[in-house]
């Protein structure tokens, strides 16, 4: 929460671990500048902070503090953020649905599912054979038209994931994601160069335009995924978005609807689809009508469409403590 004397209060969501940086720190660094000058405090923020940051919790919180700057902008223009990034040619945004839960999933409208993958190289062919038959009842559910991706949590190895791909290749899985630890770049680059029957997709637990260079420097992934509240806030996710642009590669945010960064979404051609989570299965109706009525949800060709609010700022709502 970053307040003005201009009576706006800005609300931004950062990454684990971050309040006590935000509360801390980063107020000496702010305190009496202009909020619209997002570029210029960023780089405030960065500098002040990189002897002890760089990476993690310092990182969302600098993504907290620059998400709430972008919702008092908002806020003080009476725009919704996606205009304030240049608007949108589309009405709405195709998602996928994030979990294990496929039948849930494809009840509600998803034809697109990604599913976290349940065994790694330990399991051996037992776990092989498992995680085979996941991904197959998906394709069963699905259909030959839907898209299928798998979560891989770090998990891997470069042979064991190359022995997946080829073990999944006839289920047409759209991209395995994050299959190595995020600072294994060079086994990132050899598995992207290897595998040839799916995409690669990784950025998650990466951060800041410096980490994607490197992505892009070791031909990492096909996708790119930066967390809006984890890798450096909006400021710092538009010029990851340019970077990967000028490698062609498409932008998927991680939890792409969650804490504003649906509005990014929205606004950029190079986000073909937004990321969703449903909530859990087995509540009251009323849960799952304002889970459509918050995210826009609408149905159509591809599944399930979703779009930001048209609210100043990133379109948070609010209550006051009693």
């Amino acid at each position: 929460m970053v307040e003005t004397n201009k009576g706006i209060t800005g609300y931004g969501y950062g990454g684990p671990g971050a309040s006590f940086v935000v509360e801390r720190h980063l107020p000496k660094l702010l305190l009496g500048e202009d909020p619209f000058q997002v570029e210029r405090l960023w780089d405030i923020m960065w500098r002040g902070t990189v002897y002890y940051g760089r990476k993690g919790l310092v990182v969302h919180a600098l993504s907290a503090v620059d998400n709430a700057l972008w919702d008092i902008i908002g806020k003080a223009l009476k725009l919704p953020v996606y205009e304030l990034l240049g608007g949108t040619t589309r009405n709405r945004v195709p998602t996928y649905c994030t979990g294990n839960n496929m039948e849930q999933a494809v009840e509600f409208g998803f034809k697109k599912i990604k599913l976290a993958l349940p065994h790694g190289p330990a399991d051996g062919e037992e776990g092989l054979d498992k995680n085979e038959a996941l991904v197959e009842r998906a394709r069963q559910l699905l259909g030959s038209d839907g898209q299928i991706m798998l979560d891989c949590w770090m998990a891997l190895t470069v042979p064991y994931a190359e022995k997946l791909a080829a073990r999944l290749k006839p289920y047409r899985v759209y991209w395995m994601e994050e299959c190595l630890m995020p600072d294994d770049y060079t086994g990132m680059g050899e598995l992207n160069a290897r595998v040839n029957s799916t995409h690669m997709a990784t950025g998650e637990h990466e951060s800041t335009r410096f980490g994607f260079e490197l992505l892009a420097k070791h031909k990492a992934a096909d996708i790119w995924q930066p967390d809006m509240n984890w890798c450096g806030g909006l400021t710092e996710l538009r010029w990851i978005d340019a970077l990967a642009r000028a490698h062609n590669t498409p932008v998927i945010p991680h939890g792409g609807w969650r804490g504003g960064a649906a509005h990014f979404v929205f606004a950029n051609e190079n986000t073909p689809w937004c990321e969703m989570f449903l909530p859990w299965p087995g509540g009251p109706k009323e849960v799952y009508d304002r889970f459509e009525e918050e995210n826009g949800i609408t149905r159509g060709p591809e599944g399930i469409y979703m779009r930001p609010s048209d609210r100043p700022g990133f379109g948070f709502e609010t209550s006051e403590p009693v």
